[in-house]
């Protein structure tokens, strides 16, 4: 028995020596060939994930404090179908990216690695036109032996591609970006900072990417949250301020809906350089594959004025965008708009502003001022003229249009007039095709040019009056001189119906006859 029992225990020492040993060759050779071995990992991995043609040009492996690996110039390739029909970027391009992972890894699949740091990562998003449905693209079969926990990149770009003509890839400048739970299906949480290169800004954004989509990655989700703060308005030629928004987004990269709040304190134009807060809250639907924006609606305050705008940010490529809006103001003050555009302190006038107006700002480096285009109808109303020298004229005119020229004094009344007309701003100057002037006693018809930097005042017209020509004078024999004049300027169912002209500046206007349009 006990012979039996001395053998059974050198048979056991036996096989475990070897089972030691076999496991210390097996060790050896698998620590020997680290790098081929987690290289081929990491190809077959990736090739199955997205499956695509995955190279990957240098794996280097320590195993001196468990497994260190560091790789370089990582490229996904989009699927073969996609390959086919034109993009030749690869989807994923990586240039460097290191991990750490117990020596265990090597002999557990999948191995898991709780964090990975990747350096200039770029991602190439192909257009949907580049799917071709008729082609069967070759399945790349495998199995996933690496799970990734959590990957940090820096100095990484994504770019979203368009086949469209007239239309620049969209590039967004990642700074850092963070992703969790990369190696499952679902949806990737992620923490990100963006650069805006115009207006120049942070921006920081949580949520998730994902699941990918790998036959058309335009198609992924993505949800998230962004703060957009100290953005320099600046940079946008003509406009000034600093700009912070926040706000929420849900959709794929190809068509995301974004609802926020955007403030600048301090809101200026070059044309007046003086700051007006503009607060605003919006909801747009943005492509992502060719940068166009659809705004609809963004309601507005400037100053104390309240607004609502809809249309789009068009791109265009190597030029820059056009931006097309339709402006409805139902009860605004123009003393805020005058203090935004008009470089006149204080403003001409003082109102209640209701327009409806399209705006065109086209693509360009010239000054937003200088290529803004504005046209449409408003009606002014309560007007009051905060330049006494004109404010005296308007009072004064109306007394005598009502046949009191015996009260026409400075400061004998304060006057509110009503106006309403047609206008066009094209480089810097207002158009008034059709501009009606009322006021108590007297109607204006005038048309003509002002310019948004006060120095150019040109207007022409008629103005009709209650009163006839002798009962606007309070001296006798001038009423007695006019009385055989009267028949004259009796028209049309006025008193009067007197040519006149407007010239000079907003701080020197010259009110005057058009002795021309007289005769004619």
């Amino acid at each position: 028995m006990f012979l039996k029992n001395r053998t059974f225990w050198k048979w056991l020492g036996v096989v475990l020596l070897l089972s030691a040993v076999t496991l210390f060759v097996v060790a050896e050779i698998m620590l020997k060939h680290a790098g081929p071995i987690l290289k081929g990992r990491v190809i077959e991995t990736l090739s199955t994930r997205f499956q695509s043609k995955v190279d990957l040009d240098q794996l280097h492996v320590s195993v001196v404090h468990g497994l260190s690996v560091t790789g370089d110039g990582l490229r996904i390739y989009p699927p073969d179908d996609v390959i086919a029909a034109g993009a030749s970027h690869p989807l994923i391009a990586v240039r460097h990216f290191e991990f750490r992972a117990g020596i265990m890894g090597l002999f557990i699949k999948p191995m898991h690695v709780s964090d990975v740091h990747v350096s200039g990562l770029a991602i190439n998003i192909p257009p949907k036109e580049y799917r071709r449905a008729d082609t069967h693209p070759k399945k790349h079969h495998g199995k996933i032996k690496i799970v990734l926990g959590e990957i940090l990149c820096d100095d990484s770009q994504l770019v979203i591609g368009t086949a469209k003509p007239g239309k620049d890839p969209k590039i967004f400048v990642l700074k850092r970006i963070v992703m969790h739970d990369v190696g499952s299906n679902a949806a990737w949480p992620y923490d990100a900072t963006l650069t805006n290169a115009i207006p120049r800004g942070d921006i920081h954004a949580t949520g998730t990417f994902g699941p990918w989509n790998i036959e058309s990655p335009g198609d992924s989700d993505v949800t998230g949250h962004y703060t957009f703060t100290n953005a320099d308005l600046g940079t946008i030629k003509g406009i000034g301020g600093m700009l912070d928004s926040t706000g929420r987004f849900v959709g794929q990269l190809n068509r995301i809906l974004v609802d926020g709040v955007a403030d600048v304190p301090a809101f200026t134009l070059d044309t007046a350089n003086r700051p007006v807060p503009l607060h605003t809250r919006f909801h747009a639907i943005v492509d992502g594959t060719s940068g166009d924006t659809t705004l609809d609606p963004v309601a507005a305050i400037l100053g104390s004025s309240h607004f609502v705008c809809s249309g789009s940010v068009i791109n265009v490529k190597g030029k820059g965008h056009i931006i097309d809006l339709n402006i409805d103001i139902p009860s605004g003050q123009i003393r805020d708009f005058l203090n935004l555009a008009v470089k006149t302190q204080p403003p001409i006038m003082s109102g209640t502003l209701q327009m409806k107006a399209k705006l065109n700002i086209p693509p360009g480096k010239e000054s937003v001022t200088k290529k803004i285009g504005v046209r449409g109808a408003f009606v002014l109303m309560g007007i009051h003229f905060n330049n006494s020298q004109v404010e005296d004229k308007v009072d004064m005119l109306s007394l005598r249009a009502q046949g009191k020229p015996g009260e026409a004094r400075p400061g004998a009344a304060d006057v509110h007039s009503q106006m309403r007309g047609t206008f066009n701003l094209k480089s810097g100057q207002l158009d008034f095709s059709q501009l009606n002037y009322t006021l108590p006693g007297a109607t204006v018809n005038l048309a003509g040019q002002y310019t948004l930097d006060g120095k150019k005042f040109d207007f022409a017209g008629k103005v009709r009056t209650d009163a006839k020509l002798s009962q606007m004078t309070s001296t006798w024999w001038k009423s007695l001189m006019l009385k055989p004049v009267d028949p004259f300027f009796h028209k049309h169912g006025a008193g009067a119906e007197i040519p006149v002209k407007i010239t000079g500046t907003n701080t020197a206007p010259k009110f005057g006859l058009d002795l021309g349009s007289g005769k004619k």
